[in-house]
């Protein structure tokens, strides 16, 4: 912390702080991953295996953080990313996060287990500069195309301007300390987005995580089948539908190959995001950073390829730029910094990051996000000699 006034200057010391103030079962339900956790720590430990390749007498006087998706500007390529039951954490939840974002000349994508409903969050929202963005809304598609309907008008006639499809929840992933000490919202928090379920419950997905043979599975599925994800989604038949449905700009969160980036693009999505759940759903896949590089070669920027997972330096938002990103999206950190003090602990996390991203672009010779290539990265040599090998 800063010694002059005590106010944490890094990601990690708002974390500590967050992990004092929760809850205990809330701190695990944000924290944990699924199974052995090894996808949820590599997210984090993988950027150490990287090195940055700084290069000198470049003009970085004036250095630009900012960059355009969907041509809409973001002052930094930071913006936030959907998480669930953000209420749980203190203050204002959603809103909280919400304002930080637009305060900082960034973004959200707001999650549908949103303690706090689509139209709150618009309508606590100051208005800006239309040069910005406006919000996005993640999508779980539910087996009732009724309910998925109602959600994707509700959030176009609520001025979100982008639809982010999660791809990677065709069950939940086993998550052995939520299956042990199950998380239920208390009766004053409801899933806002969805006002079939009331306060105080747990989904319905957490009810087949919990059941103990492919019986009882079966027996949740039949009873609850219209709010289960829909776990026949197809490439063929579900983006059309999804066209058809909205003008929002679609995208995908969950690709993690070269071959679905690949699909993603045939199918005509706008965007997709690099991204594992935050090794929540199905452990031991890579870690996003290593995904990163393949399905940035195989989409070749014909569309954004935006990224999450593990980002807590301003030195990790590089290292993802260079590697292909186009913008980075932040979970976990955001919620460190709401738990911490509302709206304006997650401006300071925003602030931190974009410190320390300036401050490595500055050091890098990047006076501009385009500046920032793979040639600037590199890892260890394995084998006979020593040194640094160029990405």
């Amino acid at each position: 912390m800063d010694a002059s006034n005590g106010k944490p200057i890094t990601v990690e010391e708002i974390r500590a702080l967050a992990q004092k103030r929760l809850p205990a079962n809330v701190w695990r339900y944000y924290v944990d991953g699924a199974d052995d956790q090894l996808t949820t720590l590599r997210n984090e430990e993988v950027y150490k295996s990287l090195v940055i390749r700084p290069r000198i007498l470049r003009n970085v006087s004036t250095v630009d953080t900012s960059t355009k998706i969907f041509g809409k500007h973001y002052d930094i390529p930071i913006t936030i990313a959907p998480s669930a039951y953000q209420r749980l954490a203190g203050y204002n939840g959603e809103i909280d996060v919400a304002r930080a974002a637009f305060a900082r000349g960034t973004n959200i994508c707001l999650s549908s287990n949103a303690t706090t409903s689509l139209e709150d969050v618009t309508q606590a929202l100051p208005s800006r500069d239309p040069k910005y963005p406006k919000p996005w809304f993640q999508l779980y598609f539910v087996r009732s195309r009724a309910i998925t309907k109602e959600l994707i008008t509700r959030a176009e006639q609520a001025g979100y301007e982008a639809l982010v499809l999660t791809v990677d929840t065709t069950t939940m992933g086993n998550r052995l300390h939520e299956r042990k000490n199950p998380l239920k919202l208390p009766a004053n928090l409801s899933m806002a987005n969805m006002t079939t379920i009331k306060g105080g419950g747990a989904s319905k997905g957490r009810l087949i995580l919990n059941a103990e043979t492919a019986e009882e599975a079966a027996k949740i599925e039949r009873e609850h089948s219209d709010l289960l994800v829909d776990s026949a989604l197809t490439w063929t038949e579900t983006i059309p539908w999804l066209r058809s449905q909205t003008s929002m700009k679609i995208i995908l969160k969950g690709v993690l190959t070269a071959e679905d980036a690949l699909l993603a693009v045939a199918a005509g999505v706008d965007a997709i995001i690099v991204s594992n759940h935050g090794g929540r759903q199905l452990d031991s896949v890579p870690a996003t950073l290593e995904a990163l590089p393949e399905v940035s070669d195989a989409v070749k920027g014909r569309i954004p390829v935006l990224f999450d997972g593990g980002i807590s330096h301003g030195t990790d938002v590089f290292k993802a730029l260079a590697l292909g990103a186009d913008i980075c999206l932040l979970g976990r950190s955001a919620l460190w910094g709401l738990a911490v003090n509302g709206q304006q602990g997650v401006e300071t996390v925003l602030n931190i990051l974009e410190r320390e991203l300036w401050r490595t672009m500055a050091l890098s010779g990047a006076a501009s996000i385009k500046a920032i290539s793979s040639s600037m990265l590199g890892v260890r040599k394995v084998g006979p000699g020593f040194g640094i090998a160029k990405l």
